[in-house]
């Protein structure tokens, strides 16, 4: 298996946040209003931020919910990558990186629906959420990220 140069990749963490009932929390970005993709919680990890505090931002920053709310189930042990698709290589993150490469973790949602709140930070990032069944993800996200997405449905399913 051939793992991509780290340093073309922009670091990131991602985050499978599951409900009680063992299904998956996914949000339309705002974005992308208009088509109908669905993801799961990602995004950049800061300089010198620790893994763990940066998933607990990310998924503060774009559900509204906070980590008293999240219990750390697991993590893949490894990163994924993915690369941009050619329209939009060299536009977003100022062209510095060809994909991202991502940390995952499966978080399980103690709280209420109530508690979600997409609005809670200044700039958010989705425009709607639902709850769907872990295996329907891949068919959800965009094609670009599916690879990624068949790889978390099986490495996760037996720990959901």
């Amino acid at each position: 298996m051939n793992i991509p140069n780290p340093e073309f990749y922009r670091p990131c963490v991602g985050a499978m946040m599951i409900n009680h009932a063992g299904q998956a929390f996914v949000g339309k970005r705002i974005d992308g209003a208009e088509t109908d993709f669905w993801q799961m919680p990602q995004g950049g990890v800061d300089p010198g931020e620790d893994m763990d505090a940066a998933m607990l931002r990310e998924l503060e920053e774009e559900t509204g919910v906070k980590a008293h709310h999240l219990s750390i189930i697991g993590t893949l042990g490894r990163e994924l990558f993915y690369d941009l698709p050619p329209e939009l290589a060299g536009k977003l993150w100022k062209g510095r990186y060809l994909g991202q490469r991502q940390a995952w973790y499966l978080v399980r949602f103690t709280g209420e629906d109530a508690d979600i709140d997409l609005a809670a930070h200044k700039h958010p990032e989705f425009c709607a959420w639902k709850w769907v069944a872990p295996d329907l993800l891949p068919d959800l996200i965009v094609p670009f990220k599916r690879d990624v997405y068949q790889v978390l449905v099986a490495e996760f399913s037996d720990l959901i």
